[in-house]
């Protein structure tokens, strides 16, 4: 992959997911080191001036009055780092430290947060050589920042601590000689810049965003296939009907699902005057409505991650003009909002999938659809107990749709009085998303196996096409089978994208 430049500007979330997922690496123009090297000249003069300043010549947090004498500052820098590497539990995922050593190395290159250029520098060979810090799941508040995560990554700079390098958990100062890299010794201020920041929750996010705008798209599919199994009708999904309700998102899902269904015999067998049916069940024709209002509030997070994603979060802050001032940007309410925000749809996505899946299991609600989708009912289950994890999948998703960032505590004896908790609401977003794809798995794996069953009549070609990608890893109707290895796999073409590969240019 191309290098991702870091000039001091904004990233988007496509440059954090080629860095965090696709192992890009990153550089540093010439017009970022200059600033930082300008900004550290002037933190310099403040830190051999009389009168102290926070961050420069103090201490920190609720020791932020004390004025800490010229040598003994970087045994301040030192013990900062070692005391707030303080995380606990398992370690958290590749990508994530990826993600966070990212997103802090394009703060400081912003200039405004007085670290030297060999700092700067030494973070990104760090990562370029692909030496992962052990960052542990537990430790961050979301306020100052995510101060453990990221002082577990400041700890590795300085040659102390555990790291991942090609796979092996060895010491940092092992992996930095082996990649040709001298540890950091701390200066005034660089402890603080290297861990005051949001940079974990905010990568999780753009991660979040990422899977979440491929997981909506399975959405759709797989609705669409569950209403041409269920022989549901396409006129409520009409461009008319969804203009009387103008939300985005309810019209991109409503023209998809439309496309889906475009020239699918199934559909088009039950559509004359003969048909009965007056409505469909709420699963089936509110799907727009639902994955419509998950899409616009991932367009909602996409906003503040923009935002934050061109955001310089350090306290304090050296500012163009030279002054040095103490903020609150640490804070981490507005990212830690949007990752609790969408965990509620994810919640109910994942609900309504489920209620779909079950009426294609229901022999009084499927239309003709043998029960559990048996091929010998009573002596085969079907897929009875794939619907069962499912709900219980679903039942967590709800769990975890809970918000986080409503249950502050305070820290720092005081001084830290209200928190984001944005750190957790990332976690638990993470194992959501993890959910979503289970349910939808369990979705396509009965769809598919529903739509088989209604032969001779055969599904449109965009759903065909996600039946015969399946079928390629998946055989169709038979005798029960071990199953998790067939929701396993249904996940994976979901995970790797194959899914919707297979289906792009099949529907109009």
């Amino acid at each position: 992959m191309e290098p991702v430049a870091l000039d001091g500007g904004p990233l988007t979330t496509e440059d954090v997911v080629a860095v965090a997922r696709g192992g890009a690496t990153v550089t540093l123009t010439p017009r970022a080191l200059d600033g930082v090297a300008a900004t550290r000249a002037h933190i310099e003069k403040l830190a051999d001036a009389t009168e102290p300043t926070y961050g420069v010549s103090t201490g920190f947090g609720a020791l932020a009055v004390r004025h800490i004498p010229v040598e003994r500052r970087a045994a301040l820098q030192r013990s900062l780092i070692r005391s707030h590497a303080a995380g606990a539990g398992a370690e958290v995922e590749p990508e994530v430290v990826r993600a966070l050593m990212l997103l802090r190395l394009r703060t400081l290159a912003t200039g405004r947060t007085g670290v030297r250029q060999s700092t700067v520098e030494t973070l990104a060979a760090v990562l370029n050589a692909g030496i992962l810090p052990v960052v542990h799941e537990h430790g961050s508040l979301g306020c100052s920042g995510d101060l453990a995560p990221l002082s577990a990554v400041a700890l590795a700079l300085m040659g102390e601590g555990q790291v991942r390098h090609d796979g092996e958990l060895v010491p940092a100062a092992t992996a930095l000689a082996a990649a040709g890299i001298e540890p950091v010794e701390l200066v005034e201020k660089e402890g603080l810049a290297l861990i005051n920041g949001t940079d974990g929750m905010l990568g999780q996010l753009a991660l979040a965003i990422t899977d979440l705008r491929a997981l909506l798209e399975v959405a759709d599919l797989t609705a669409a296939m569950s209403v041409e199994a269920l022989l549901g009708t396409d006129r409520v999904f009409a461009a008319d009907l969804q203009a009387l309700r103008p939300h985005p998102g309810q019209a991109a899902s409503a023209a998809r699902i439309t496309a889906l269904l475009t020239d699918s015999p199934i559909v088009a067998s039950h559509r004359g005057p003969d048909c009965t049916r007056v409505q469909d069940a709420y699963s089936l024709r509110c799907a727009p409505q639902v994955h419509g209002a998950a899409r616009d509030t991932v367009a909602h997070a996409e906003t503040v991650a923009a935002r934050e994603l061109s955001a310089a979060v350090d306290n304090p802050v050296v500012l163009p003009d030279g002054r040095v001032e103490s903020n609150g940007n640490f804070h981490g309410a507005p990212i830690a909002y949007v990752l609790d925000f969408l965990a509620i749809p994810v919640a109910d996505v994942a609900s309504m999938a489920e209620r779909r899946t079950d009426r294609m299991l229901d022999v009084a609600r499927s239309h003709g659809l043998p029960p559990f989708l048996a091929h010998d009912p009573g002596v085969d289950s079907g897929h009875m107990i794939a619907q069962y994890t499912q709900a219980a999948v679903v039942a967590e998703l709800k769990r975890l749709a809970v918000p986080a960032s409503v249950d502050s505590i305070p820290s720092s004896a005081m001084q830290e009085d209200h928190v984001s908790l944005g750190w957790s609401a990332a976690r638990k977003l993470r194992k959501a998303v993890d959910g979503l794809t289970t349910v939808l798995a369990v979705e396509y794996l009965t769809a598919a196996r529903a739509l088989d069953f209604r032969a001779p009549l055969t599904p449109g070609p965009a759903t065909a096409a996600a039946v015969a990608v399946l079928r390629e890893r998946v055989p169709g109707p038979g005798p029960d089978r071990h199953l998790a290895p067939e929701i396993a796999a249904a996940e994976d073409l979901i995970r790797s994208g194959a899914l919707l590969a297979a289906v792009e240019g099949r529907s109009v």
